[in-house]
């Protein structure tokens, strides 16, 4: 038993009703559609019409689906909610907008973007949404500027990182990314050709120093308040127009502005990963591009926002732009590490024919330990694509 009721689709109609802001935008008695879309071990996931406007109903479960004896704090919709609303503010049309939170029943009710996809599933198929890598590079400058105290000066910063403390989450990521792989744990998936890369891998004293260091940053360094879990798989992209929309902002705390771009970097290693192991040399090639792309909008944005801060006494441009940056690399690492070793997998890898996917995780270890052991060094990202290539043949 929960301590709230859970939505159905057969009572989503009536809980619409009981919303003011919800019943105002569709209309009274409006609801025509409901379907679950619930994909995740965290949510449920609606989509609601009314022949002609829609929005997406997110509920907050308070366990993990896979595993209903491991509790999830339900609070993290709250989060959410509050993330979404500054991220609108200082980064608009790069998140979804929101319509309504209910912290009683843990249910944020956001836009409709059902005629977008997930980017991961193209990235897996393929294709190509280019401008993709840029306007997340653009959405990570203006939250990380917009949201630290840069764009928001000494008090006001203060009072926004007490306002946005998420710690269950943030205990999830200091777990499932930064020490359960590196560890003996019940969450880890090792398969039994890749046990040899996985021993090397972690049992390295400089990627373990590495990892070290990057968790004590995430955990310390309480600079923008970061989307949290920026993966292709949380992003939802759309070609005519286009459109990008970064989403499932719950993991979203004050942290490392490089957090969120090392994670879209990790998850780019992984998808060129997928792309070698099939035999798409130029795909693989194009997804590693995407690093550049995202870190050169991020720095043009971020950059081009630097003179308006809120004291120019405060920080050097070129300094923290380096630190950001070899933050980002770190977390690249662990992340992309951490799908194929540890809790959740990834479909890039999970779906490869069994005969590819040993060859897959090699390269993606590898990579990984290539930019733990190099660091924010000249041309790192240059070369993953040859780790990645010689570690598939």
């Amino acid at each position: 038993m929960t301590a709230y009721e859970l939505l159905s689709v057969e009572t989503v109609p009536a809980y619409v009703e009981s919303r003011p802001a919800l019943r105002d935008l569709l209309g009274p008695g409006a609801v025509t559609s409901v379907r679950e879309v619930s994909d995740g071990n965290l949510n449920l996931v609606f989509v609601v019409g009314n022949g002609s406007r829609g929005l997406v109903l997110k509920q907050a479960l308070p366990y993990v689906r896979v595993d209903p004896t491991w509790p999830v704090t339900a609070e993290r919709n709250g989060y959410e909610a509050g993330a979404l609303r500054v991220h609108n503010a200082v980064a608009p049309g790069l998140v979804p907008e929101i319509y309504d939170a209910d912290p009683a029943r843990h249910v944020v009710a956001i836009e409709d973007l059902s005629d977008h996809r997930v980017w991961r599933g193209a990235l897996n198929e393929g294709l190509r949404h280019e401008g993709v890598a840029a306007d997340l590079g653009r959405y990570v400058a203006r939250v990380g500027f917009g949201t630290s105290v840069f764009g928001l000066g000494a008090r006001a910063h203060k009072a926004a990182v007490a306002a946005s403390v998420n710690p269950e989450m943030c205990e999830i990521t200091e777990d499932l990314v930064f020490t359960e792989p590196y560890v003996t744990h019940e969450h880890n998936r090792i398969r039994p050709a890749n046990e040899r890369d996985v021993a090397d891998y972690v049992g390295d004293p400089r990627v373990r120093a590495a990892i070290g260091t990057a968790k004590l940053t995430f955990m310390t360094h309480a600079e923008a308040l970061v989307h949290g879990d920026l993966h292709t798989g949380s992003v939802l992209v759309r070609d005519e127009p286009r459109s990008t929309r970064a989403f499932d902002v719950e993991f979203a705390f004050y942290g490392p502005l490089g957090f969120d771009l090392g994670a879209l970097w990790g998850n780019y290693v992984l998808a060129a990963a997928r792309a070698l192991a099939l035999g798409d040399e130029a795909h693989a090639s194009w997804v590693l591009g995407l690093a550049q792309e995202t870190w050169e909008a991020f720095e043009e944005e971020f950059t081009r926002l630097w003179p308006g801060r809120a004291d120019p006494r405060v920080g050097e441009l070129e300094p923290y732009l380096t630190k950001v940056y070899g933050d980002a690399i770190a977390v690249a690492a662990a992340k992309a590490a951490r799908r194929v070793i540890g809790y959740a997998g990834v479909s890039d890898i999970d779906t490869l024919p069994e005969d590819l996917r040993a060859g897959a995780v090699r390269g993606v270890l590898g990579a990984a330990r290539l930019l733990l052991v190099e660091g924010g060094g000249p041309g790192v990202l240059d070369r993953v694509g040859g780790v990645l290539a010689g570690k598939n043949l």
